[in-house]
């Protein structure tokens, strides 16, 4: 590793609140500079350029990527946050920039940090000298950038979670940002799930319509049947099903979703099969409905709720009915979701992940019968991508939009949810389930899968 202290007589820097003061030079009274720093934290080996304030700078000058320190109160951040949180706060408050990627696709530079950098603690003499080397000014928190959400604690204070309220209030702060910045990044699907690649040079566009195709298919959906799709976003899947002759009625939270289904319905002409309702799902007073589609809405439930969420919604079949949910999930059963992290605080408030058996077990337990389960894990991988690719080409209308802090939070979440599917930390599984008679029937259902070749 490489490192520089040298620096310009007169140079300035920033303080907490971004003001600007005086520099001091750096290595001073023995103190360590941020680059040195970092080579401690990082065991020395750097696969970036790392650049300071303070006038240091680590790693190969060569390297096709790099980070920025601008200002002291990026110090802050990253010292008062554990994980990838300090590092978002900086990056999306302007105190860090990234260099050799876009900022509407850094995955390139976030999968060399995961492939190459490793922190590890260091001794406690080591761990003495960085603090004092930091200051104690840097080791008190300062309010963060004003789109994180409040932490989970306070969340917790203000109502309970998963409650009606705290719900809408999630869904608001993530799915109202702006219909015209999903147009971009979305696509003209409209489609903000997981798609289904029927090869692996199809069309981002072509893979949501498959996957729409995919889910009518296992529910068995013909013509005259009704559909009950819940977290039905834009109403991509309502309109897909009610042009192939099925009464499709969706629910979503958000306002501004329900708002573009509506008219998208009309458009279409769609409007004696489709409907779309802005409210919360346990709001659904009809019952008998032939099937009922889950994509995308698990997430936000809460794992504690699984049993009475599987349980609303087989109340709401008929008798051998069919259910199928589609959600993201971890790779095994155990872990949970950090209430400190990124996702929690800029994307996701309240969002929850397990396992697909945990899923499977509670709708088992719930009275459904489930009959298969598909894992489209690597699905998942190729949408981010091509959604990162949409947000590039629409950054400069995308920034005008949302403004420049909104859209790094999406490219950098978007960037780093593509790695960790390629990494199977996370997945997205399919479960398909019927609702069973008073005798244990389920129709006339096939004996194998019915929806492959």
């Amino acid at each position: 590793m490489t490192t520089s202290k040298e620096r310009p007589t007169g140079t300035t820097a920033t303080d907490a609140t971004g003001t600007a003061t005086a520099a001091k030079a750096p290595g001073h009274d023995g103190r360590l500079t941020l680059a040195e720093i970092l080579g401690l934290l990082a065991g020395g080996r750097l696969p970036l350029r790392f650049t300071a304030y303070d006038g240091s700078s680590a790693g190969p000058p060569d390297a096709p990527f790099g980070i920025e320190l601008k200002t002291p109160r990026g110090t802050t951040y990253l010292a008062t946050a554990r994980g990838d949180l300090g590092l978002a706060r900086a990056y999306i408050a302007g105190d860090l920039e990234i260099h050799g990627v876009h900022p509407g696709d850094p995955y390139r530079l976030l999968a060399a940090l995961a492939d190459e950098l490793v922190f590890r603690m260091p001794p406690p003499r080591d761990l003495a000298r960085i603090v004092r080397s930091i200051g104690v000014e840097h080791l008190r928190p300062i309010a963060p950038p004003s789109l994180e959400a409040p932490p989970r604690w306070r969340r917790v204070a203000e109502g309970l979670r998963h409650s009606k309220a705290r719900d809408a209030e999630a869904i608001h702060h993530h799915y109202d940002v702006s219909n015209t910045f999903y147009e971009w990044v979305l696509g003209p699907s409209m489609t903000y799930t997981c798609a289904c690649y029927p090869r692996v040079d199809a069309s981002l566009d072509e893979a949501q319509e498959n996957k729409y195709r995919l889910v009518f298919e296992k529910l068995r959906l013909k013509p005259g049947d009704r559909l009950l799709d819940v977290g039905c976003g834009w109403g991509g899947m309502v309109r897909y099903a009610a042009r192939r002759g099925i009464r499709a009625t969706g629910v979503t939270l958000s306002t501004e979703q329900a708002s573009w289904a509506r008219r998208a319905i009309a458009e279409e002409g769609l409007t004696e099969l489709a409907d779309v309702r802005h409210g919360d799902y346990r709001d659904i007073r009809e019952r008998g409905f032939d099937a009922v589609s889950s994509i995308g809405l698990l997430e936000h439930i809460g794992v504690h709720n699984y049993r009475s969420y599987f349980r609303f919604l087989r109340s709401r079949l008929r008798p051998g009915g069919l259910l199928l949910n589609h959600c993201i999930t971890r790779a095994d059963n155990r872990s949970r979701a950090s209430t400190r992290g990124f996702i929690d605080r800029y994307v996701f408030p309240d969002g929850e992940l397990t396992g697909s058996g945990r899923i499977i077990t509670e709708a088992q337990d719930a009275g459904l019968e489930v009959l298969h389960e598909e894992n489209l894990r690597p699905h998942y991988a190729m949408t981010l991508r091509d959604w990162c690719a949409n947000l590039v080409e629409h950054w400069d209308e995308a920034v005008a939009e949302v403004g420049l802090p909104t859209a790094k939070v999406w490219g950098l979440y978007m960037a780093g949810s593509r790695l960790a599917f390629e990494a199977g930390g996370i997945q997205l599984h399919q479960v398909l389930a019927v609702e069973p008679d008073e005798r244990g029937g389920v129709g006339d259902l096939p004996l194998r899968p019915w929806w492959t070749p």
